[in-house]
């Protein structure tokens, strides 16, 4: 089976392709390069460079494909409120082109990199997938719309689809061709941002009176090797006319102390931090419920914390 993978020269992408064709698959990728990398493309596949926004693109990156994942599209949420108008057009817009020309080319399988910004700020955790959807930023919107175009593609054309809604996706894949790892600029990620943390610049812990254990906020982490593996699991599993939403994470989330606990442990000594104000509009606990991934798709993450920052950090070398 050959699988177009949109965004395929970003941090996940380049990991779902590199995963991908150890499994045996055929490979395109189509990336503007635009929050990507073209020195991340293996010498095996067909790399299309263009956009989602350009239908001729779309259609050229789709042929000989039988199933696309969707990873492409504008990824921060600051940014997102500065230009929501671009974060629509990138996201949903291109999406829009994407599934159209899907139409067009016949193909009927669909993975998207959802995101649990669709949710914003729950009543109850750990969030299901059943929870009220409210973003509270232009980013998670554009996620909920794709989502929710997603689902009446498959009723009205008979889409096959799966939207994978997932926390803070951390650590690195050792590939072939050396590490596939963050490479983003600016770094807004806590793994990599601990890792760098000096006494010149120590890392900021917002809020230490967190309702918590240790009284710092909890976050859910899923290893990249383990959020691809679910992407496959979701592929294989795809019905027709049907479109299933999946959290994934760790099911049970970190602390940022549990988070600088294990930076400390693997860089053989203590992580510089400093004590910060709570940010506005954090809530105090994030975690997926993950029951519904484990239960049909037979996902489990096999990876912690430990994992996320030692693979993070061997990359950085």
């Amino acid at each position: 089976m050959r699988i177009l993978v949109t965004g395929g020269t970003g941090y996940v992408g380049s990991t779902a392709v590199d995963i991908l064709l150890s499994q045996g698959y055929e490979i395109s990728i189509l990336d503007d390069c635009s929050m990507g990398h073209a020195d991340s493309v293996p010498a095996d596949v067909t790399y299309v460079e263009g956009s989602l926004l350009n239908s001729n693109d779309v259609a050229e990156a789709l042929k000989g494909c039988e199933a696309v994942i969707h990873f492409a599209g504008k990824s921060l949420v600051g940014e997102s409120v500065e230009k929501p108008d671009l974060y629509h057009s990138v996201n949903v817009d291109g999406s829009r082109i994407l599934l159209d020309q899907m139409y067009i080319a016949g193909i009927t399988k669909l993975v998207f990199s959802s995101s649990a910004a669709t949710y914003g700020e729950p009543k109850e955790v750990p969030i299901k997938e059943s929870a009220e959807t409210v973003p509270t930023n232009p980013y998670g919107a554009t996620k909920l719309a794709i989502d929710q175009m997603i689902t009446e593609e498959s009723k009205a054309r008979g889409l096959s689809a799966a939207s994978l809604r997932y926390f803070n996706v951390a650590g690195a894949l050792k590939s072939s061709r050396g590490w596939l790892a963050e490479r983003h600029n600016p770094e807004t990620h806590l793994i990599p941002n601990v890792l760098r943390s000096t006494k010149e610049n120590p890392v900021k812990i917002f809020g230490t009176d967190w309702p918590t254990a240790d009284g710092t906020c909890i976050r859910d982490y899923v290893h990249v090797v383990d959020l691809i593996d679910a992407h496959i699991k979701a592929l294989q599993s795809l019905t027709p006319g049907n479109h299933e939403i999946y959290n994934l994470g760790s099911g049970d989330g970190y602390s940022v102390r549990q988070v600088v606990a294990a930076a400390t442990k693997a860089i053989g000594y203590e992580i510089p931090t400093v004590d910060a104000p709570r940010r506005a509009g954090d809530p105090a606990v994030l975690i997926a419920d993950i029951s519904k991934a484990q239960h049909k798709l037979g996902w489990v993450p096999t990876l912690d914390i430990e994992a996320m920052v030692a693979d993070t950090l061997a990359s950085f070398n």
